[in-house]
């Protein structure tokens, strides 16, 4: 893969061999962030799960205490009351039956999550073959499928993220913008990696957290002290 001028004098700054402390690899973050847009802050988490077996499938969510810095857009299944509170609460979208062609057909998807109450799950489940390769398919672990649509709009506004293995077993999440301060990001950072501490199957055996890496949209990856985040 060729590399950009910009990528290969920041990726100077990075010693690939080290294992930074996680307020080191949050400062370095920022430094290798040179592009001209607030690029997001990521975390890659590298597993000794197999999410092929279904009890170490990790799934879940977590409210980062400083959000993502990003403006999320929220769909709403619901019907009745439940319409109406979704639009109270500040849903960007919501709908019920309605908005199935429009998805399907349409290729409508101009939102970042999508809420459902339990009784529209059979609706939604209509959708799988296009929600579901996207991420986008409401799930009760991660507090999308609920009746409690209020409490999931303000949580996800203020900056709630979903975490999940992809098929290499590694979670990849935003932990904000390179414009947060380095309190914000390591705070973020440090709510997160909690999160998913709590978060490890009783069935695995061997190392859990194998790795962490830092890196922000453009830039090089910095290599965390993995044995420090793992409690």
């Amino acid at each position: 893969m060729k590399r950009g001028k910009k990528y290969i004098e920041t990726a100077k700054l990075v010693d690939s061999t080290a294992l930074y402390e996680r307020d080191e690899a949050v400062d370095l973050a920022k430094k290798v962030a040179v592009a001209k847009f607030d690029e997001t802050i990521e975390v890659h988490i590298k597993t000794g799960c197999d999410g092929r077996h279904a009890e170490q499938q990790i799934r879940g969510a977590v409210v980062l205490p400083h959000g993502t810095g990003k403006t999320v857009r929220v769909l709403v299944f619901a019907k009745g009351a439940k319409l109406d509170e979704a639009q109270a609460a500040g849903a960007d979208f919501t709908g019920g039956e309605e908005l199935i062609p429009k998805i399907q057909k349409e290729g409508w998807l101009d939102f970042d999550v999508v809420v459902a109450t339990p009784d529209m799950m059979g609706v939604v489940g209509r959708l799988g073959r296009v929600l579901g390769p996207k991420g986008l398919m409401p799930n009760p672990k991660a507090g999308t499928v609920t009746m409690d649509v209020t409490k999931a709009i303000n949580e996800i506004k203020a900056g709630k993220i979903e975490y999940r293995l992809d098929k290499s077993n590694i979670i990849h999440v935003p932990i904000g913008k390179a414009s947060f301060t380095n309190e914000q990001l390591a705070d973020n950072f440090q709510t997160l990696m909690d999160a998913i501490n709590k978060a490890k199957p009783s069935s695995l055996k061997g190392q859990y957290i194998k790795s962490v890496t830092l890196a922000p949209t453009m830039g090089p990856g910095i290599k965390v002290n993995a044995l420090k985040m793992a409690q």
